[in-house]
């Protein structure tokens, strides 16, 4: 291992994901096993450019693995998008001695840190910190699994109502550009259809299967859908197009917002942020830039930052199948 970097820098930016606080506590820790001081950003990026740093230890990271959110903060900043708020950056790290930088976020924050790396040469890893679990290079984002159970148990709550009133509801989940949360949480919680940006049902298709499913004898159904389905302009169109062509459905929506970003992690993105921080720190000292580290059948491993930005993940089409049978 490498005897170069002798202080790392941990910060979080982005939209915060259930877990980024276990990934911190690994990344201090790691650094205490291997004798480096670690200094915690706040604020992310906007932080590093005003110089809110916090030298950290082992015990200042102490019962923090079971919380949601990031006790670093999040903050966006248009400053840091400038050379001169990067060049602010920059020398404020090198004032306080920081020799390498793991930076905890998504493609927002990989971008940022790809670009800063290739400006001042500072060594950088990133670990995936996003419940859209929309990063390539890894199966698992950090928060994804979390924000999963959340849906789903939400869902369950959702169908009691329905089934006692014999409604259809829609229930729009996170997903701007991916169906990932939708389409595992739908097959979870048994969801009689699911709308995801991957796959364009088409309004018609909807209403047969609408149909269908109360000719079979259901009185009640549920329809997941990712914020970015494009049947519709949003889902509140979506429940007017059925009460007006299905007016025998009592239909209601239900958004669940940013609830799925919080919460107590599950003890897979527990264990998977504590991987993850050690595999950061060692890549670091191992003389790795530029690159994220991920979940790949169950290794960690590097993905060049490039890659995990530009690349698209692909939705699983066995579970598309599986969630037509499912839905019979």
């Amino acid at each position: 291992m490498s005897t170069n970097i002798k202080k790392v820098a941990v910060f979080t930016s982005g939209g915060d994901s259930p877990g980024m606080n276990a990934a911190i506590r690994s990344v201090v820790r790691t650094c205490a096993y291997h004798s480096l001081e670690c200094i915690a950003i706040h604020r992310g990026y906007q932080g590093m450019i005003e110089g809110d740093f916090e030298a950290m230890n082992a015990r200042s990271v102490k019962d923090i693995i079971n919380r949601g959110g990031t006790f670093l903060r999040s903050a966006r900043s248009m400053e840091f998008k400038t050379k001169e708020g990067r060049l602010k950056a920059y020398n404020n790290l090198k004032e306080n001695g920081i020799d390498a930088i793991v930076a905890i976020g998504g493609d927002g924050t990989f971008t940022g840190a790809m670009i800063f790396s290739k400006e001042f040469g500072i060594p950088i890893i990133g670990i995936p910190g996003t419940i859209d679990n929309d990063i390539v290079g890894t199966s698992h984002t950090l928060g994804y699994d979390t924000a999963l159970n959340t849906v789903c148990d939400a869902i369950d709550k959702i169908r009691d109502t329905a089934s006692s009133h014999d409604r259809l509801f829609f229930v729009e989940v996170m997903g701007r550009d991916v169906g990932h949360i939708a389409l595992n949480a739908g097959i979870g919680a048994g969801a009689e259809e699911i709308l995801i940006p991957e796959e364009n049902l088409g309004l018609e298709r909807l209403l047969e299967s609408l149909e269908r499913s109360r000719r079979s004898g259901k009185t009640s159904s549920i329809v997941i859908v990712a914020e970015g389905d494009n049947i519709g302009k949003n889902v509140f169109e979506l429940k007017d197009y059925v009460n007006e062509h299905l007016p025998f459905y009592d239909v209601r929506v239900s958004v669940l917002g940013h609830m799925q970003r919080g919460g107590s992690p599950t003890c897979f993105d527990r264990v998977l942020a504590s991987r993850m921080g050690v595999k950061a720190v060692e890549s670091l000292l191992d003389g790795e830039s530029n690159k994220m580290v991920g979940l790949l059948n169950d290794k960690m491993e590097l993905t060049p930052l490039e890659e995990a930005i530009k690349g698209h993940t692909e939705i699983n089409h066995e579970l598309l199948k599986v969630s037509d049978i499912m839905s019979i």
